[in-house]
């Protein structure tokens, strides 16, 4: 009977260590009821790890037994817990802020585990609190100006909150603000972007491999995600700077249940400006202002509902002849939902809207010019948990409305109406992908996304021989289908553990683009016309190889060095003289050919430590080769720099006080510049051969920054930050344009145009 009862209890155990179970559920801050964005949860004894997603969800699926488990995330007190697992089960975690149990001020990040294990390649992440130390212009913090400073991402220019990533045009990065599509993400001209710094959690950028639920751009994917506000108490926060100045409030509808935060932002410049003496200068007008909006509901413990918006506005004038006035407009209603353990459902409803509006008031001659892009998009995701395996499926449905232009005058104008074809399309999208960690040292990931892109009536459509000349007319009425574009996106990635401290990745991923923007200019303008593909703007396809090393030095530094080729087709560009503002015909003005990019990037990091920082450098190259430009050869794109370095330091002296700089360099742009001159009828002609084939000169600039923290009365916290951009007042070259000289008509001139020398700034910022 004793032999029996052992045999029953073996095998009852033996069959309790084949089982599997599947530990689930949401990490959170203890302080906030903030949901945390890519936390690492690791298994010790299993060696199994995983991360939160984009809603805090994560889903572990482990041996039955015990289990050790650690939580991690930067800047927050990494916790431990130890159990026996035997059954599916749900446990939520709450982490506090390291700065409430450090004895001294000793930054002690999480390790980036998920860097060197995770199979994604290309993928960057700041935190709010590594953005807070960056000196900035105008002491405003910036996500997309921070972003500029890692690998593989450069500036549009000065200022500007353009990007060129790995090789591609401003237009190519889908720029989301809690997944709503950010058209034009710039104020002020770009100097500053649309994104207020403080109710952002989280800033992710896939540069090369990006995951299958994102599509629609070639270059990139720029994730934010907003804040989804304090469910445990009240709070405000604000700040006050030498232009703008900000107010956030923000607490519970409910404790612990639901919550609500408002946020706005604005300029003060014009009531400066009429202080002004000077007639040419008071009667000028600029500013912005921006809102942010967020209510989220917990339902209970399997279902949480968000809305979330943002409403921001530029405004431009020249006294009374001339205002600009541009602004987005975005909404999203998400529905989340736990199926069980395993299963995880995301369902948003998003709206965005981007539009211009520009006045010229000239005598009798009125004329407004007015342009819109507007979409309407539901997205459906699910994501599934099983042993080695965390699989991913959905589809978008997006509608477009695209008005590229119009010019209304008034009735005694000498200048006639001119409407561009408004433009309709369906943009319908199913994906899938998979996850899968063969084994400790190999891990892959897969992916599909089946794309057809739907142009749609009411409007003209026309037929052009290859020098842009019209051909034929074709109406298509409301509703009809002129041409379907069908695009498979493949996408795959390995990683492979080479020692416990480091790994090799590889990536392949194919993307699409069927919005494009069109400039001629050297820099980005909020005039800058979007227009879809037609019959005659076929779909830009790029096709991205990477190939990268990573390790760490302990929890010290951390290093990555990736290479990447990308071939592009489709690639879209100017004919010589075009003329995008008064040519109803845009598609008349244009090229297309191939392209490509190709670079190599380094970047070392220190997390740890009172001083903290990185360094990243990348060498790239990108080029196009299009009949008709260049005489077919292939020339420098306007995105093209060969050397790109930024230098970026924090070092915490005390408690109170925090110092940091940052160091930029970057070869010059590649821009067009005439080779000679010749006159008709006393009227100077430049000559241009080449395009893009000379450069501006090579930029650099230091920023310096500190921050004072005063020490807290009750729940009232504020610091005071000062800076100095372009520290060593290095006058960058802006514009470069051509003039005869005054003292001699023969001779050309150059005249350079630098916008900042020294820019000193001070902001004062608080919360209770």
């Amino acid at each position: 009977m004793k032999t029996i009862l052992t045999s029953i209890i073996i095998f009852f155990h033996v069959a309790a260590i084949g089982q599997y179970y599947t530990i689930s559920g949401t990490v959170s801050l203890e302080s906030t009821g903030e949901t945390v964005i890519g936390a690492t949860i690791e298994e010790l004894n299993h060696k199994q790890y995983t991360i939160t997603n984009s809603y805090g969800f994560y889903a572990l699926r482990l041996p039955a037994g015990p289990v050790k488990m650690t939580v991690s995330f930067s800047g927050m007190k990494p916790d431990t817990i130890a159990f026996d697992l035997t059954e599916n089960i749900r446990k939520n975690i709450t982490l506090q802020n390291a700065a409430r149990v450090l004895d001294e001020v000793v930054i002690k990040a999480a390790p980036r585990g998920n860097t060197l294990k995770a199979t994604q390649m290309g993928v960057e992440r700041l935190t709010a609190r590594e953005m807070k130390y960056i000196p900035q212009l105008m002491g405003e913090r910036d996500p997309l100006k921070a972003i500029q400073l890692l690998p593989g991402i450069k500036p549009a220019s000065e200022g500007s909150s353009g990007l060129f990533v790995r090789g591609g045009a401003a237009d190519q990065n889908l720029i989301l603000l809690d997944e709503a599509v950010v058209y034009n993400a710039a104020h002020l001209l770009g100097f500053f972007s649309t994104f207020n710094a403080d109710v952002i959690k989280d800033v992710t950028v896939y540069k090369g491999g990006m995951p299958a639920q994102y599509g629609g751009r070639l270059s990139s994917v720029i994730d934010v995600r907003m804040n989804d506000g304090n469910n445990q108490q009240f709070s405000v926060s604000g700040g006050l700077g030498l232009i703008s100045s900000k107010l956030n409030i923000e607490g519970p509808i409910q404790k612990g249940v639901s919550s609500f935060l408002v946020s706005g932002r604005s300029t003060y410049i014009d009531p400066f400006l009429k202080l002004s003496k000077d007639s040419m200068v008071n009667r000028n007008r600029i500013g912005f202002y921006d809102l942010n909006t967020k209510l989220n509901y917990r339902l209970g413990d399997k279902d949480q509902l968000f809305l979330s918006g943002y409403f921001g506005s530029d405004h431009l004038g020249a006294g009374r002849e001339i205002g600009l006035r541009w602004g987005n407009a975005t909404g999203t209603l998400r529905w989340n939902h736990i199926y069980n353990n395993s299963v995880f459902s995301n369902t948003s409803f998003i709206y965005s809207n981007f539009d211009y509006s520009i006045d010229i008031n000239l005598g009798t001659n009125n004329l407004n010019i007015f342009s819109r892009i507007r979409d309407g998009h539901l997205k459906q995701e699910w994501q599934w948990n099983k042993d080695k395996h965390s699989l991913r499926a959905g589809f978008d449905i997006i509608y477009h409305t695209i008005n590229p232009g119009d010019i209304t005058s008034s009735d005694n104008s000498n200048f006639n109406d001119l409407k561009f074809e408004k433009r309709y399309a369906l943009e319908n999208a199913i994906f899938f992908s998979d996850d899968w960690k063969i084994s400790k040292t190999l891990s892959m990931n897969y992916g599909l996304r089946a794309e057809a892109f739907s142009i749609l009536g009411s409007g003209n459509f026309y037929h052009l021989d290859t020098d842009g000349i019209v051909l034929d007319t074709l109406y298509v009425g409301p509703g009809e289908i002129l041409k379907t574009y069908y695009n498979i996106e493949p996408r795959i990635g390995a990683r492979i553990m080479v020692a416990p401290q480091s790994s090799i990745k590889a990536s392949y991923v194919r993307n699409t683009q069927n919005l494009h923007l069109l400039s001629n200019s050297t820099t980005a303008r909020p005039t800058d016309r979007w227009v879809s593909s037609t019959n005659n703007i076929r779909p830009e396809i790029a096709d991205q190889v990477s190939l990268g090393f990573y390790h760490n030095f302990g929890s010290l530094l951390e290093f990555s060095t990736e290479t990447y080729y990308k071939a592009l087709q489709h690639q879209i560009d100017y004919r010589d003289g075009a003329d995008l503002d008064r040519q109803k015909i845009l598609e008349t003005q244009l090229l297309y050919g191939v392209g490509r990019a190709y670079g190599i990037e380094f970047f070392i990091k220190k997390r740890t430590g009172k001083l903290t920082g990185w360094i990243s450098y990348t060498l790239s190259k990108t080029e196009k080769k299009i009949n008709g430009i260049n005489d077919g050869q292939w020339y420098n794109a306007r995105q093209d720099r060969t050397h790109d370095i930024a230098i970026v330091a924090s070092w915490q002296l005390s408690r109170s006080w925090n110092i940091s700089a940052t160091w930029v360099y970057y070869t010059g742009d590649a821009v067009s510049f005439p080779e000679s001159k010749y006159s008709v009828n006393n009227q100077v002609y430049y000559y241009y051969s080449k395009r893009n084939g000379y450069r501006m000169p090579d930029y650099h600039r230091l920023d310096l920054g500190a921050t004072k923290t005063f020490k807290p009365k009750g729940r009232f916290t504020s610091e005071l930050s000062i800076g100095l951009y372009n520290a060593y007042g290095r006058e960058n070259a802006y514009t470069i344009t051509f003039r005869a000289s005054k003292s001699d008509p023969q001779v050309t001139e150059a005249v350079q145009t630098a916008l900042f020398k020294f820019v000193p700034s001070v902001s004062y910022n608080f919360k209770f």
